[in-house]
């Protein structure tokens, strides 16, 4: 009995346990996650980038001597600002796991950055580049802006400097322009996102708005305090919308990719009023030499047309006297061969005749006269009616809003307090005030 159950025991002790795959897969998976540490931190160079329909990554990181597995779920590679690509070294944050289907281990990279370059510089260049070959930076596609804007757009922060800068520069260049704020986040997640809204809303809504230009900026920054402003979707609206943009965003030296998009750039917020708009004084002394350059041609026609009128007179009385002398001579011959024929029978119809054709002549000379007198005059008419200011001697007078130097067409266009100019005849005028509308 005892030699049988030593027997017994001695075949169970020899004989081998069976594993399935499973089974060993999962031995493995156990093995690794209790000896491996939680996190790992790897450098390599990215191989075999593949990106699936579910949007997970599937890439290989590799070395000189080794290659290891990689995933990168599509959540955590939404987080990454640059494009990994084949080639590119990498430093990897995650953790390793048995992929226990294919019996292969693998790392899940949750984040990742470029090594020896910053993720958000490279992610920048990376965007510049795709951009410029889809054309979004072309010349061809940018919009004149208007030359003398009326209602101009502000998408900025509302407490920022920047809308301060950019309402400032412009009101002391351009007083008559009208300034509509569209508060808008300019930094942090979704402020991109927010700013494209609200660029293609107020496109949508602007046959109402009836906007001229839009700026879109705000002050400087680090790289990623600016970032909204590189961010593709924000990009895009920028290029598809139909109102000039005006990208103003941070200090002299910082450039984004909406400033490379936008159809005008403004090196700081302070500048894009110099950018959107023209110079009051600039555009009233431009309006004066006109003036001076418009009274000095009409003056050069009008004397050209008297010295027209004068040398008229004198080939037209030149040619009477002509014409007089030739007659006289022809009569005096005619009256010589009568003379010489039948004087006494001839004379007096000759002499009556002579009387008539006097008269006729003195009477056509007097309608040439009339008729040059009333083309002269009809023509310093005409010079005199383009004189823009000839209706102030007709009792006329124009009226300008001294704050603004617009014109004063209409109760609406002053407010109670405001200072009028009146012109009147002879360049004089009347400052008056607004009592009662």
């Amino acid at each position: 009995m005892g030699n049988f159950a030593l027997i017994i025991s001695s075949d169970m002790q020899n004989r081998a346990k069976i594993y399935t795959v499973s089974q060993v897969n999962s031995l493995i998976k156990e093995v690794l996650e209790n000896n491996l540490p939680s996190r790992l931190t790897v450098t390599g160079e990215v191989t075999n980038w593949t990106i699936a329909r579910s949007g997970h990554a599937y890439f290989d990181l590799k070395d000189e001597n080794a290659l290891l597995p990689s995933v990168c779920w599509r959540s955590s590679l939404s987080k990454i600002k640059f494009v990994p690509e084949n080639g590119l070294a990498v430093i990897a944050k995650g953790h390793i796991e048995v992929y226990s289907p294919h019996g292969k281990y693998q790392f899940y990279a949750d984040s990742m950055q470029p090594a020896g370059i910053g993720a958000l510089q490279l992610a920048f260049e990376q965007m510049v580049k795709r951009l410029r070959e889809q054309g979004l930076f072309d010349d061809a596609h940018k919009k004149p802006l208007p030359q003398y804007p009326q209602r101009i757009g502000i998408l900025t922060s509302e407490s920022g400097a920047a809308v301060h800068d950019i309402t400032d520069s412009i009101h002391n260049r351009w007083p008559p322009a009208r300034l509509f704020l569209y508060p808008v986040p300019v930094q942090g997640e979704g402020a991109a996102e927010q700013i494209a809204v609200a660029i293609r809303d107020i496109n949508k809504r602007n046959k109402e708005l009836k906007l001229d230009v839009l700026i879109v900026g705000r002050g400087g920054g680090s790289l990623e305090d600016l970032w909204a402003f590189n961010e593709e979707v924000l990009a895009r609206a920028i290029f598809d919308s139909k109102i000039p943009i005006i990208s103003a965003v941070g200090h002299e030296i910082d450039t984004t990719i909406a400033d490379l998009v936008a159809d005008a750039r403004a090196s700081t917020p302070t500048k894009a009023g110099v950018v959107a708009v023209p110079d009051m004084q600039e555009v009233l002394e431009n309006i004066e030499n006109l003036n001076k350059r418009l009274t000095s041609q009409l003056s050069f026609v009008l004397y050209s047309a008297e010295q027209q009128s004068d040398e008229l007179s004198i080939r037209l009385e030149n040619s009477v006297k002509h014409l007089l002398a030739d007659t006289r001579n022809r009569l005096y011959a005619v009256a010589e061969q009568i003379r010489k024929i039948e004087p006494h029978r001839l004379l007096a119809r000759k002499t009556l005749d002579l009387n008539n054709l006097h008269n006729r002549v003195k009477a056509a000379l007097k309608a040439i006269i009339s008729n040059s007198k009333m083309q002269f005059t009809a023509q310093t008419n005409r010079l005199a009616a383009l004189n823009p200011k000839s209706i102030l001697q007709r009792g006329y007078s124009i009226t300008t809003n001294k704050r603004t130097g617009s014109l004063v067409r209409r109760p609406k266009d002053v407010k109670i307090g405001e200072l009028l100019n009146t012109e009147l005849a002879d360049e004089k005028y009347i400052e008056s005030k607004v009592t009662k509308k």
